[in-house]
């Protein structure tokens, strides 16, 4: 296997991305889209998700196509960025049929980043502009590190970010990941040199440093994060949204397991994950393009999934970049590869 063209996830025939993003409010918003609706299911691992329209996903649910699915920061005020996407979509025709009306089918995951040194004495909610903003900005093309959804994200240790990889398989299947970073454990090893993901890089994506191979590596470290933000609720400020796309035609039912393999990304790339604080979600996509032979090829097509998904979101934090008022350093600060 090895990455698409772009190591992005709009290698995915088909699919685009757009993110919009406030530098002052240190927070934005991404959304992933196509021309045409795509079928899609959920899981949620994390104890403090905030969502919308996701038990629409369910595979025992009516809906079989999604129009767009938007990341956002903001917390519940992020949510707000799906309508901003509805607006949009809704003036150019498009959603589900009802009767003579069109109604867009929107999705969405929110991250914690109220409490980053952004301004966030809005009188009025952004995410509803920013929403809307992504959309329209959506193409194969985007940027990583501190932009969209990844704007003010932050790990345990470092800034977060935004992510992507891909990877395509040898029967011609692409699969890839997009992820807004910003989890309550670490994405590094003692000394934050090395990723936790790094026995998946594929090539120098995010250093090309290998492996930590120092012992001790267990042991719980203090999170920076939490003492920046929130040292008496370090458990609330956290969640790693992410989606998971391919072209293999899966049903609803199959994306949901290609949505439950994925997490296994997050478990090898952040350590702790999936903890009561954060709201880790992935969205699990098919663009339906390729047929599948078997079950048994649906497993490979997973795996690979929550490969993506470490690796995208290594290069969250690898491609993240430094900002006035910061409460943390980026990766690249401290640790000058050039």
């Amino acid at each position: 296997m090895i990455p698409g063209p772009r190591n992005l996830i709009t290698d995915v025939p088909g699919l685009k991305v757009g993110n919009a993003q406030d530098d002052a409010l240190k927070s934005g918003t991404t959304v992933l889209t196509a021309d045409k609706p795509f079928v899609a299911s959920v899981h949620v691992m994390g104890g403090a998700p905030g969502t919308r329209e996701t038990d629409l996903l369910a595979p025992d649910k009516t809906v079989t196509g999604v129009d767009a699915l938007v990341l956002s920061g903001g917390s519940a005020f992020g949510l707000d960025a799906c309508s901003g996407v509805s607006d949009a979509m809704r003036a150019e025709g498009r959603g589900f049929p009802v009767g003579s009306a069109k109604v867009p089918i929107i999705p969405g995951a929110i991250l914690f980043d109220l409490l980053n040194g952004g301004a966030k004495d809005w009188a009025e909610n952004p995410y509803r502009a920013l929403g809307r903003a992504a959309y329209l900005a959506a193409s194969k093309d985007f940027d990583l590190g501190s932009v969209g959804a990844g704007t003010g994200a932050l790990a345990a240790m470092q800034k977060g970010g935004l992510g992507s990889a891909s990877s395509i398989l040898p029967g011609g299947v692409t699969v890839g990941a997009l992820v807004a970073a910003n989890p309550l454990g670490s994405v590094t090893t003692p000394g934050d040199r090395h990723f936790w993901a790094a026995p998946f890089e594929a090539g120098d994506e995010f250093g090309g440093l290998g492996p930590d191979m120092s012992p001790d590596q267990s042991r719980i470290r203090p999170s920076r994060k939490a003492m920046a933000m929130s040292p008496t609720q370090p458990e609330q400020t956290n969640t790693t949204i992410a989606i998971v796309a391919t072209d293999a035609a899966l049903t609803k039912p199959q994306c949901k397991r290609l949505a439950v393999a994925a997490h296994d990304g997050i478990a090898r790339a952040i350590l702790p994950a999936h903890t009561p604080g954060d709201g880790d979600l992935v969205f699990g996509i098919s663009t339906g393009a390729r047929p599948i032979a078997s079950e048994a090829e649906l497993g490979i097509i997973g795996h690979v999934a929550s490969l993506c998904l470490s690796r995208a979101i290594a290069r969250a934090i690898f491609l993240a970049t430094s900002a006035k008022g910061d409460l943390l350093p980026c990766w690249g600060a401290a640790h000058d590869l050039s």
